[in-house]
């Protein structure tokens, strides 16, 4: 996979996340917006992750 793939599918999936999480009535506001928070850092770090899983599997 190379990194452009990983960012394209990583990227999908924290939106993925986040949607399903804005859906859920069940979840405090305030809490959404710390998790969505941290899934935005994640989001930035997505090349550090990559390069991390990379070197993990070579």
């Amino acid at each position: 996979m190379t990194e452009e793939e990983f960012d394209a599918t990583f990227t999908y999936t924290l939106d993925v996340l986040l949607a399903t999480m804005a859906e859920e009535p069940e979840i405090d506001p305030e809490k959404f917006f710390s998790v969505a928070c941290v899934l935005e850092n994640l989001r930035y770090f997505s090349p550090v992750l990559y390069g991390a899983i990379r070197k993990k599997t070579e």
